[in-house]
């Protein structure tokens, strides 16, 4: 990284690649280090998934440390893994001193227990070997598994004046600074003071007298989604960390919570896609096709109890031939209202409290919407059928078996995620080949049901 904190517009071309390929080779340090000077370590990082671990360890040792750290904590967690065995102990150890404590914390939990120890026994900053240390204490996906240790942080008892060197003190372990967190003699967070505030207030004016007291914080144990939403509620950038005694332990940045929101739409799509691992594209294909099979088994026992349920109505079939034409009209259309359904369900459940007190409202709203809905595609339908040349009996048939599956298919959509949700199970599962087929054999249950009972008045 050049002195200047300008950053290069990087363009990322099969030309380049070749150059820095044939460089890489020819061992031409002078070539990867200028081409790669000002340029983004994510935009680096993006690079050196081209290459092989050898070429990419080669080009990380000719980059400044700090620029070497963030590309590796870039690194997706499977790809870091496997990389890192190429690094040893103490090289892996002024990586972690480069980064928050946050971040050197995830990387230790990849490690294997005896490499994570070297690692931190080799780390020359005792006060970051510290914060990891407390760190490792907390599970990934809760508060204190995201929080970082560093942060500015003063007594409430103090001036202005000496709160600012108290800044000066601190600032350079921190890398962003949002405010100043007030704490009193025992470490309880009071509040926070702006750093416009600080520098507005006389030198004599101390901090008890100036700070903000309606400070929103997480203690330690709370989940990850839970201090996602809280710091997407509060428009937060930075959220305190405490203890159950209020103590005041750490922060957590909106870079981390965009982290968790992020795994977790990533997360709920491979759901409502029947992919039941967290995979890559560029996994075993053993991975891939273990993450995809669950649901592709579950989806042909599905269409096999399809098939057996139309044996029922073997003898309406004979009869009215011209039935077994709309069977998939039926399913499509129940499986589209019952994914729109449980998307928008699962969508509002992303705020914990969205179904607490208006459960009752919101399914009132449901069965509004499907009647509506399956009044127009009833008439839509049983006008297409006559089009056809059809009989009156058979388009009542179909329209009134599609008004009564767009009935289901969108109670179901709307009741399976609450109810999963309910028994702590993802709720997305819901928006996938599971509520898809449920509402396939509902619906062709029901199809041939009214086809029976009209049919014989």
């Amino acid at each position: 990284m050049s002195d200047t904190n300008t950053i290069v517009q990087f363009e990322f071309t099969k030309e380049y690649l070749d150059r820095l390929g044939e460089a890489i080779q020819n061992q031409d340090e002078g070539f990867v280090r200028s081409s790669m000077d000002g340029v983004n370590p994510a935009d680096i990082t993006e690079v050196l998934h081209e290459f092989g671990t050898d070429e990419s360890k080669y080009v990380i040792d000719l980059l400044p440390i700090e620029i070497s750290a963030e590309i590796i904590e870039n690194l997706d967690e499977d790809t870091r893994n496997d990389f890192l065995k190429a690094f040893e102990p103490p090289e892996i150890s002024a990586f972690l001193d480069c980064l928050d404590s946050d971040d050197g914390a995830d990387i230790l939990n990849e490690l294997p227990v005896k490499t994570r120890e070297e690692v931190i026994a080799a780390l020359e900053n005792s006060e970051k070997a510290q914060y990891l240390i407390e760190l490792l204490r907390y599970d990934e996906d809760c508060a204190g598994g995201l929080m970082a240790k560093e942060l500015i942080k003063c007594n409430q008892e103090l001036t202005v004046e000496d709160c600012i060197e108290e800044i000066r003190k601190q600032a350079s372990e921190v890398q962003k600074i949002y405010s100043v967190y007030v704490v009193d003699d025992f470490g309880v967070l009071l509040g926070r003071v702006s750093l416009k505030k600080i520098l507005l207030s006389n030198d004599g004016t101390k901090i008890k007298d100036i700070y903000d007291d309606d400070v929103v914080s997480v203690e330690t144990y709370l989940a990850e989604e839970e201090v996602a939403a809280i710091m997407r509620k509060y428009d937060l950038e930075a959220v305190p960390v405490v203890n159950v005694k209020g103590q005041l332990l750490g922060r957590i940045t909106i870079d981390d919570v965009v982290d968790v929101i992020a795994e977790q739409a990533e997360e709920e799509r491979q759901l409502m896609s029947g992919i039941s691992e967290d995979v890559e594209e560029d996994d075993s294909i053993w991975m891939l096709s273990r993450a995809r099979l669950p649901w592709l088994v579950i989806g042909l026992f599905g269409g096999i109890l399809g098939a057996k349920l139309i044996g029922f109505f073997e003898e309406d079939l004979a009869q009215i031939t011209a039935i077994a034409f709309f069977i998939p009209l039926i399913m499509a259309t129940g499986g589209n209202v019952g994914i729109q359904s449980s998307a928008l369900v699962v969508q509002s459940l992303a705020n914990p409290s969205a179904f607490e007190h208006s459960l009752f409202k919101k399914m009132v709203k449901v069965l509004f919407v499907a009647i509506i809905n399956g009044i127009l595609l009833g008439v839509l339908v049983f006008a297409f059928v006559l089009l056809l040349n059809e009989e009156t009996k058979l388009a009542g048939v179909v329209s009134v078996a599609l008004f009564s599956v767009v009935l289901l298919a969108s109670v179901l959509g709307t009741i399976v995620p609450l109810l999963l949700d309910r028994v702590n199970i993802n709720p997305a599962l819901a928006s996938g080949p599971f509520i898809t087929t449920t509402i396939d054999l509902l619906g062709l249950a029901v199809y041939f049901s009214v086809a029976h009972l009209l049919y014989q008045f």
